[in-house]
């Protein structure tokens, strides 16, 4: 899908989010990437295969807690 002279990465590579953006709709809450990954606004992702990654955003106001 991408015709960029420096490949993005693919949608099942670790970096996927790194690709070129080519359509952004924040008022429905979604870009698409040239990779063919759907991003929505809450960190979840549908990959070109049907496979949904899970929102990942981190904790209100940036804190990261770890167990003890």
């Amino acid at each position: 899908m991408c015709q960029h002279p420096s490949p993005c990465p693919t949608a099942d590579s670790a970096d996927r989010e790194a690709a070129v953006l080519v359509a952004h709709h924040p008022e429905q809450g979604w870009s698409l990437l040239c990779n063919g990954v759907l991003l929505f606004e809450d960190t979840g992702e549908l990959l070109p295969d049907g496979q949904i990654i899970a929102p990942h955003r981190p904790p209100a106001g940036g804190q990261v807690t770890t167990a003890a």
